[in-house]
């Protein structure tokens, strides 16, 4: 009989890194984040050409306007979704689960209140709104109506990233994707069928709204599942001031961070056409995609770097911080070649040859600035941990100023080209300076250039790639060759040169462990009873 094998068992004794057990968590974590970012996603993509014929690139560039008009308002939680994550990870981490409890209470009902400050206005005031965003005239009432709908909605939303705390603090990203991928998941499969059934752009908005409210429910299952207590009637005063303190800092730096985020999305729909933004969109969207793996993984690092942050697990800390920029590093250039190379015909496939045409060259511009974006999520997550939140509301002030006069220029000029260009722009800046600042507070040793030879050669490798779908149009046959074989000897380059030899034993103890347990439970006779 084949004996029981465990992840321990296989461990080498070589390895013996400190940073194993919670790099490992994080991971999985980041993992099962990735799948609820991917899953709707991938219902997303089938759905979206549909919803587009369906509703009309028109009435499509309004449904996106008004889904993105209550996320310039995502700091009206007052910064208690971060500020319970982060307090609440920490009490989670010292073993008093009556702390985390009380926090998270508290935080919700800052958060409530807060965010009435803004649906409030958003829902007595949104026919002036949509007029204001150059809606056309015939969808005014319609739209009107739907941000009515989206501001109920997003008081909702605003709990939720407080509620979901208890999951966080303990890297439940299987349930905390599950709660936040269903809803998604609803809305991209059944919103085309309410469309196609005559429901319209209103039908399209009370889908988005059922949807959300079962999210909640589950997050409200869930969260009291994990943390007991979570849902008594009690807070605790004492949580007040060390919650608004860092709150207070996130949200003056989110307000910013907010229209740093979508500001030429708003001024290419007021400068240009409610079209425009729609094939920006459709463009940012995809774009945003090379992060989702790193996006996943700061969600979890932001609750694993607040359990580290005594001095006696500095270590520990330095160690998670290397291993997931590495990771990013690693990442991201052949996924910015792929996306560079299935762009052109994705578009055209999702929204006809015009979506193709006019969303290509932005996305080209947009993919530059992402990559340097990325390289940032892992930096800001550890200054976050460590309570800086500071740095972020004057710096993000600070972009904006200049940030702001560079859309309207660049979009006056050139257009949807030039909203591409300033967002790249500013992100690279935002970039550098984070990265330069998370040193300052975190004292990581983290060194860049020390991985510069193995990168500029793997992007020497995926060059060819993008190349020959640039010239060809992004639909020549030969790239179904040329792109796995550039992504196969650059996976080569990477596994000789940046992995390091520990990490190497322990990826192939964790392939061992896996080859084991596929043969033991699938290919070991089972006896008799």
């Amino acid at each position: 009989m084949t004996p029981d094998i465990t992840p321990e068992a296989l461990e080498p004794e070589t390895i013996a890194l400190s940073t194993a057990g919670m790099t490992t968590k994080v991971v999985k974590g980041s993992l099962w984040t990735l799948a609820g970012q991917v899953l709707p996603l991938i219902a997303s993509l089938v759905a979206t050409p549909f919803t587009i014929r369906l509703l009309g690139s028109e009435a499509y560039g309004v449904v996106i306007l008004v889904g993105l008009i209550p996320t310039y308002f995502s700091f009206a939680d007052f910064g208690m979704g971060i500020a319970s994550t982060k307090f609440g990870s920490e009490a989670y981490g010292q073993g008093d689960t009556r702390k985390e409890g009380e926090v998270v209470r508290t935080a919700a009902v800052v958060a409530f209140l807060s965010s009435l400050v803004i649906a409030v206005p958003v829902f007595l005031f949104s026919s002036w709104i949509v007029r204001e965003f150059s809606v056309p005239e015939n969808l005014r009432d319609i739209a009107s109506v739907a941000l009515k709908i989206t501001s109920v909605a997003f008081v909702l939303s605003i709990l939720m990233s407080v509620l979901n705390t208890p999951m966080l603090a303990r890297l439940r990203m299987d349930l905390n994707s599950f709660t936040g991928t269903l809803p998604k998941v609803i809305i991209a499969v059944l919103t085309p069928i309410m469309l196609y059934l005559g429901g319209g752009i209103l039908g399209a908005i009370w889908m988005a709204f059922i949807a959300g409210l079962i999210g909640c429910g589950l997050v409200l299952y869930f969260s009291s599942k994990l943390l007991p207590g979570l849902l008594r009637p009690t807070i605790n005063k004492t949580y007040f001031r060390p919650l608004l303190k860092f709150g207070g800092a996130w949200v003056i730096g989110s307000i910013a961070a907010v229209l740093l985020v979508n500001l030429e999305k708003l001024t290419l729909s007021k400068m240009v056409s409610v079209k425009s933004l729609a094939y920006y969109s459709l463009a940012f969207t995809f774009a945003s995609m090379a992060g989702m793996f790193s996006l996943a993984m700061t969600q979890s690092l932001i609750p694993a770097f607040s359990q580290l942050l005594g001095p006696d697990k500095k270590e520990e800390f330095d160690g998670l911080f290397g291993r997931g920029m590495r990771i990013n590093l690693i990442l991201l250039l052949p996924a910015i070649m792929v996306m560079f190379v299935a762009a052109r015909p994705l578009f055209t496939l999702m929204g006809r040859e015009e979506f193709g045409l006019a969303s290509s060259p932005p996305f080209y511009i947009l993919l530059i600035g992402l990559f340097f974006n990325i390289l940032a999520f892992i930096p800001h997550s550890s200054i976050t941990a460590k309570g800086r939140t500071d740095i972020f509301a004057k710096l993000y002030w600070v972009e904006l100023a200049i940030y702001a006069v560079a859309v309207y220029f660049l979009i006056n000029w050139f257009g949807i080209i030039g909203a591409a260009a300033a967002w790249s722009l500013r992100v690279i800046l935002d970039a550098l300076v984070i990265i330069w600042f998370s040193k300052r507070v975190t004292q990581v040793s983290f060194r860049f250039f020390n991985h510069f030879t193995s990168l500029l050669i793997g992007f020497l490798l995926l060059l060819p790639a993008a190349l020959f779908a640039f010239f060809y149009d992004n639909f020549s046959l030969w790239l179904i060759v040329l792109v796995p074989l550039s992504v196969g000897l650059y996976s080569i380059l990477i596994w000789k040169t940046f992995v390091e030899p520990t990490e190497r034993i322990w990826i192939k103890s964790r392939i061992d462990y896996l080859l084991i347990f596929y043969r033991k439970y699938l290919f070991t006779p089972k006896e008799d009873s």
